[in-house]
């Protein structure tokens, strides 16, 4: 991308244009994919990393130095996310073993219990309620994702949005209602 028309595209995305922003998005996908696919080598992995990347590159779009490509800024944020990211992994890994460990010698019980199940309907009840807090446009993104168990291309046709846009709004009603429930945002 040239940069003159780099630099106006920024600026305009800087201004909330979400046109601006599906253009960087279009632009910068395969690259910042790709780098991370041949990091992770698992295509999934790249695909979410790399969206979450993007979204947390527009969310800090002000912080951006012009001085610097915006190609090296935007893999900069991928590169310390994909490491952030590994680094919680792993955490998380080693407090599973640790526990997995301590109750090895218990048998296990494969049906839930009823508290178990009053808990999950707890759990459940709560999270609507949440996802009702929403605005309408993330509410129905994640109620035709998660629900009706929409294909990306399938709500992108329903919504006549951009992939860029439902992947990022996407994104963005995950990590909000992750902090209504006080859950840590990945």
């Amino acid at each position: 991308m040239e940069s003159i028309e780099e630099v106006e595209l920024i600026k305009r995305a800087k201004a909330d244009d979400q046109t601006a922003f599906n253009i960087l998005f279009n632009s910068y996908w395969e690259a910042v994919y790709s780098f991370l696919n041949n990091r992770t080598s698992n295509s999934n992995l790249a695909e979410e990393l790399a969206i979450e990347t993007f979204a947390k590159a527009f969310d800090k779009l002000t912080q951006f130095d012009q001085k610097q490509p915006f190609i090296a800024w935007i893999l900069t944020i991928a590169k310390n996310h994909h490491i952030d990211r590994f680094r919680k992994t792993q955490k998380k890994q080693e407090t599973h073993t640790k526990i997995d460990d301590q109750f090895s010698s218990e048998p296990s019980d494969l049906e839930p219990s009823p508290e178990d199940l009053m808990i999950s309907n707890q759990d459940l009840d709560l999270i609507l309620t949440h996802v009702k807090s929403l605005k309408t446009e993330y509410r129905t993104i994640l109620k035709m994702r998660y629900f009706e168990d929409l294909s990306y291309k399938e709500i992108e046709t329903q919504l006549g949005e951009s992939s860029s846009t439902v992947r990022v709004k996407l994104f963005r009603a995950k990590k909000m209602l992750a902090s209504l429930l006080n859950y840590d945002v990945k």
